[in-house]
């Protein structure tokens, strides 16, 4: 954590998404990956803007990428025409345009102002959460412009990062996994912005566990 932070000191404009959810009730029993963006924010100053992806409304992907016609994801028919929404006229998504209420906008209004974006989040059965995968699903425009469309990469001078929380599972597979996602995406990524905390082995689903690491996780980060 402290070479993150130590990291991004260095930029001047930085986003974190934060994308595991949980139902608080009265305990307001936040998830770690949030605490952990909380407090990474609080020593970074405010530079940082902290987006909670779960709190959004974020349609699915349409699939575009795969159209009787071609790889449509992402074309300049796409193109969000709202300054407010979009105000680099970058924006390119035709599940924004289909639905109205959509709020990925909210998302990319920063990221693509930002010099740093880092996304948090935890393990659900050996992959990123659902929240996390949704949101980078629909953000296959930015990479497609320049891969598939030939146009500028819009993203070659914004850092990515991600930091997973994990329990006992593939918490370092799925780091390495999407560490090379952001780099198709054509994010730089530098290694100081990936890591991966998880606290027992795979074959320990004790509930003693999980209480445990719930304290170990607030003594190391908190």
């Amino acid at each position: 954590m402290d070479r993150s932070i130590t990291y991004l000191r260095d930029k001047s404009r930085i986003l974190f998404l934060t994308t595991s959810n949980r139902w608080i009730g009265e305990k307001n029993d936040l998830p770690k990956s949030t605490l952990l963006a909380r407090k990474m924010a609080e020593q970074i100053g405010d530079k940082v803007t902290i987006i909670d992806v779960t709190t959004l409304k974020i349609y699915p992907c349409e699939g575009n990428v795969s159209t009787s016609r071609g790889n449509t994801c992402g074309e300049k028919g796409a193109l969000l025409e709202d300054k407010e929404k979009d105000p680099s006229g970058c924006h390119r998504c035709y599940a924004s345009l289909n639905n109205p209420d959509d709020e990925l906008w909210k998302i990319s209004k920063i990221l693509l102002a930002a010099d740093a974006v880092v996304f948090f989040g935890s393990v659900r059965w050996g992959q990123m959460n659902a929240f996390y995968q949704k949101l980078i699903e629909r953000l296959t425009w930015l990479e497609n412009r320049h891969s598939t469309l030939g146009e500028e990469n819009i993203l070659k001078e914004i850092d990515a990062g991600l930091i997973v929380i994990g329990h006992n599972w593939r918490g370092s597979e799925i780091l390495d996994a999407q560490k090379q996602v952001h780099g198709f995406f054509g994010f730089k990524t530098p290694d100081a912005l990936y890591w991966n905390w998880s606290y027992t082995n795979p074959e320990d689903e004790s509930n003693a566990s999980y209480v445990d690491a719930g304290k170990a996780f607030r003594e190391t980060f908190l």
